[in-house]
């Protein structure tokens, strides 16, 4: 066999078992990611915004009850994540669950799927680049530079860096990640050096009275607890990212699996016991939503520059994830192209083997975030965080849902039993997918932010409606994949 035709061969979509055909949006890409590529993927998921920014305003809120939600969604996200793995071990796909959307639950759920991740990776790169801008805005030399032009110029460098190459990609995320990795083990070693020795930390010698003296575990009870669920989920929100990034590396199903088994245990040591640790140090009161706590228990200690470096690192974290969002939804959003439910100049490649088209579209809207920062600079973060809920439930329903008929098939004989399983099923999907509707119906109780961002399902429904009826046509023909056969 020729070398082009062992090419060709590679590159051709796969059929499964099933005889439903894998998704034409696979073919092109380079296997440049690697198994460090992917691990540190993983940690990069499980450390973002939500925990480097988002945990200070919690804590303030909710108290160190804060540490039970964190534990309490990142079991359910480790049950997502945990059901994506088996489907990439039986068919990695850079369409991920988009991809098994298509096959398990038909053009209709995969069209949904794919526009409700775009909802959320496009709102939450708004929520990555008002990051960005808050924490440059920590040194004085930014402080009279405005939010807005701070948050322009963060996305044009990250949307630079993503149309390169996905090797650099992998490696900007792997050395990402390890910058967030070693900080938050100083971090956390500081903080147990300072609770060992007694050293005072704000004016207060932290330990558990810390918490005792302030209130307990729910200094304003369970309800706000119950509430920040939102957005602590939005903190779990980058680690379905290991599917996607599978389908652009040479062995998903070896490598897959340990990335995803070794999730649960960095959840409870870096989310965890890093806001364990913070309750510890400083009473929730004292923390805040527009500075990281991290920042805040260095800047209290008086060690000189080490609130400025943890504010680098902080802003490195924000940075990755907008690189994270540009990166799948470029994937995703071009394996919807193919079959004809996305715009079609999102299914083309560069020279470099980069989907550019889905890319810039979500740097588009990521423009329009911009806008949000010049509007409203104090609320942006907070109600683009909430838009980006709506998109991640729905995706995690979808993986859930997906894994319930993948499952089925399985058993069934139709699919080969997955070797990689996900626990307790199938009551483990039922009761994840009744945990995140939960979530998201509690939205109702903030009434300033969270009840307007529900009055938005409708609207979001409505336009999936007007939008299926524009591409039906093209799916049905079985779009741009279909096209390029002829």
């Amino acid at each position: 066999m020729s070398k082009e035709a062992v090419t060709a061969a590679q590159e051709a979509p796969r059929t499964v078992a099933s005889d439903v055909p894998a998704d034409a949006g696979d073919a092109g890409y380079n296997k440049d990611l690697k198994a460090r590529h992917i691990n540190m993927i993983a940690i990069g998921g499980a450390i973002g915004t939500g925990l480097f920014l988002g945990a200070g305003g919690r804590l303030n809120s909710a108290g160190p009850g804060l540490a039970l939600a964190y534990l309490v969604c990142g079991i359910f996200a480790f049950f997502v994540v945990r059901a994506l793995g088996a489907m990439v071990v039986y068919r990695p796909s850079s369409g991920s669950f988009v991809s098994y959307a298509r096959e398990f639950l038909g053009e209709k759920g995969a069209y949904v799927a794919g526009w409700a991740y775009f909802l959320n990776w496009s709102t939450t790169g708004i929520a990555d680049i008002t990051a960005i801008a808050m924490y440059t805005h920590y040194w004085s030399f930014f402080t009279d530079i405005p939010q807005w032009v701070l948050a322009l110029i963060a996305l044009a460098i990250v949307l630079v860096v993503n149309l390169i190459s996905v090797k650099i990609f992998g490696e900007m995320e792997f050395w990402f990640s390890i910058i967030k990795v070693a900080a938050l083990v100083i971090f956390m070693l500081i903080g147990i050096f300072l609770l060992v020795t007694q050293q005072e930390v704000g004016g207060e010698t932290p330990g558990l009275h810390v918490i005792t003296e302030n209130g307990g575990l729910f200094p304003s009870g369970m309800m706000p607890v119950v509430i920040v669920m939102t957005g602590v989920v939005f903190a779990y929100a980058s680690l379905e990212l290991v599917g996607v990034a599978a389908g652009e590396t040479a062995e998903p199903q070896k490598i897959v699996p340990r990335a995803v088994n070794s999730i649960m245990w960095r959840v409870g040591l870096f989310y965890v016991g890093s806001v364990v640790l913070l309750a510890l140090l400083m009473p929730g009161s004292k923390y805040s939503g527009d500075e990281s706590p991290f920042v805040t228990v260095l800047s209290s200690i008086g060690v000189p520059a080490a609130g400025d470096v943890m504010n680098l690192v902080v802003l490195t974290a924000a940075m990755s994830s907008l690189n994270s969002g540009l990166y799948s939804t470029g994937r995703i959003l071009r394996s919807m192209a193919m079959a004809g439910s996305g715009p079609a100049f999102t299914a083309k490649m560069s020279k470099n083997k980069v989907p550019y088209g889905g890319i810039l579209l979500t740097s588009a809207v990521c423009v329009l975030g911009v806008g949000l920062n010049f509007l409203m600079p104090e609320k942006a973060f907070e109600i683009v965080l909430n838009v980006a809920a709506l998109g991640i439930i729905t995706t995690w329903v979808t993986i859930m849902l997906c894994h319930l008929v993948f499952r089925r098939r399985a058993e069934a004989g139709l699919l080969p039993l997955p070797k990689f399983k996900l626990p307790w099923s199938p009551v483990t999907e039922i009761v994840t997918i009744v945990f995140l509707l939960t979530v998201l119906g509690l939205m109702w109780k903030d009434a300033e932010i969270g009840r307007p961002t529900l009055y938005l399902i409708p609207v979001i429904a409505l336009a999936l409606v007007a939008g299926w009826y524009k591409v039906r046509g093209k799916v049905a023909a079985g779009g741009l994949a279909a096209e390029q056969s002829k």
